[in-house]
């Protein structure tokens, strides 16, 4: 496969987040802040990476029958892995994100690579997936969560951006407000999209008619 399109499609044509609406519940409850959506990201990216790799490379020895059974026990030992590594050397971080992250071993765009990519292509391209997926999933966690923080306290990754001055807006730290700013982040990808598709069709329609059609040339 053209490892482009791959790229393309993890980090924005095929979103996890901006296009599947997949991998909610770690989106809207550790994404208070940019710097906790950075780490939830970071720890998604470790498991589906080696989550990948492993399937791809035993997709041929693994029965269909128990092929699921199999993808899970394989993600929940990265899981582990992730878990244990957050606790021991990122104590703080790891009780913020308390259980969101043994909940990564359900995550459906996890288990979704393992099922629909890594299982059917070369580990390369795997690997090229997990990176593009996880790195898509990564920039929806830190941009609702930069946009939370920024609108709720007035900072962007613990730096003060607007001041002591910012009378911090509580609503865009609770729940409610992950919504709302999730709506107005889709709304505007949407437009990007949109605006996108107009400009390629009318770069080919502009295309078409500055092409003269050619004559053959009469004996």
């Amino acid at each position: 496969m053209d490892k482009r399109e791959i790229v393309a499609d993890g980090l924005w044509h095929n979103n996890t987040i901006f296009a599947q609406l997949l991998g909610m519940c770690p989106l809207l409850g550790v994404t208070t802040s940019a710097t906790n959506g950075f780490w939830m990201g970071a720890a998604t990216l470790v498991v589906l990476l080696g989550s990948n790799l492993v399937v791809s490379l035993v997709r041929g020895i693994i029965p269909k029958n128990v092929r699921i059974p199999a993808y899970i026990t394989i993600i929940a030992a990265f899981v582990t892995v992730v878990e244990m590594a957050m606790n021991a050397w990122m104590h703080e971080m790891y009780l913020v994100l308390g259980l969101f992250i043994p909940l990564i071993v359900v995550n459906c765009a996890i288990l979704g690579r393992a099922e629909a990519f890594a299982s059917k292509n070369s580990v390369s391209d795997s690997v090229v997936d997990a990176l593009a997926v996880s790195g898509g999933f990564t920039f929806a966690l830190v941009l609702l969560g930069g946009v939370r923080e920024l609108l709720g306290q007035g900072e962007l990754f613990g730096v003060s951006i607007f001041g002591d001055g910012y009378p911090d807006v509580l609503m865009f730290i609770l729940p409610p407000g992950a919504f709302i700013a999730l709506g107005f982040i889709l709304a505007g990808i949407n437009l990007i999209n949109r605006s996108r598709a107009q400009r390629l069709r009318a770069a080919q329609v502009q295309g078409e008619h500055a092409t003269p059609s050619e004559q053959p040339a009469e004996a």
